[in-house]
């Protein structure tokens, strides 16, 4: 599926007998678990998986959310929010900007006053994202073999409240990721997070190459890998 275009609801596939209107989204998964990455880590919270993604980065966790999915309307989510005691949402993937109605939805999530956060690839416009929701981008690296998707426009659109994130594959990733940091100025922009790519770099080796710099990011593991593997809907 590779070059399958960024136009919102084309990349999920929609058939002819659907119409996915601007108050509905196909969802792969709502469930609560703890935040097992970002600045937020460990603090419990709703995710909402959008399905379909643009992209296909080769250390990708979770292609099950590349298709299928279920369609819900805003009032099915909200209704499936209701039943959990929690008022922080991360909107995720999947990229979940793919679908046009996201922007929607996540107006709304604030609207009702939750504590929102969004997963995004950095591939897609995020200039029409509400401004009260907390946006963690990804920068693709080299290594993931999707740098070439980078929307580097993005960078005007980022906030203090936001977050950049660096996924590393080896020594060329985290040289480039530096590379990116000081040509872009993006320490003055918000928090950068990087993390070792699960399996393929060591997580003590990236951590020394940042005690080694002196580099002012936050290193993250990924908790929910640390406690349930790859399990989904965890």
């Amino acid at each position: 599926m590779r070059g399958s275009p960024l136009a919102g609801d084309a990349c999920v596939a929609p058939t002819s007998s659907i119409i996915i209107t601007m108050s509905t989204l196909r969802i792969t998964e709502i469930f609560y678990s703890l935040q097992g990455e970002t600045s937020f880590v460990g603090l419990p919270t709703i995710f909402i998986r959008l399905t379909g993604c643009p992209l296909r980065c080769q250390y990708c966790d979770t292609e099950y959310a590349f298709k299928g999915g279920s369609l819900k309307s805003f009032e099915d989510i909200f209704t499936e929010l209701d039943k959990i005691n929690c008022k922080r949402v991360t909107v995720t993937g999947g990229e979940p900007l793919a679908q046009r109605a996201c922007f929607e939805l996540l107006t709304e999530l604030c609207d009702k006053e939750y504590a929102v956060s969004l997963e995004t690839s950095g591939a897609i416009d995020i200039s029409k994202v509400d401004e009260r929701v907390c946006t963690v981008m990804d920068l693709k690296t080299p290594a993931s073999e999707e740098s070439d998707k980078n929307k580097l426009e993005n960078l005007a659109f980022i906030k203090k409240s936001d977050q950049i994130k660096f996924v590393i594959c080896d020594r060329k990733d985290y040289e480039w990721s530096k590379e990116m940091i000081s040509t872009h100025k993006l320490n003055d922009k918000c928090e950068i997070l990087f993390s070792a790519s699960h399996e393929e770099l060591a997580p003590k080796d990236l951590a020394q190459w940042i005690l080694d710099d002196n580099l002012k990011v936050r290193f993250q593991l990924q908790l929910h890998k640390v406690l349930w593997d790859d399990a989904k809907g965890r």
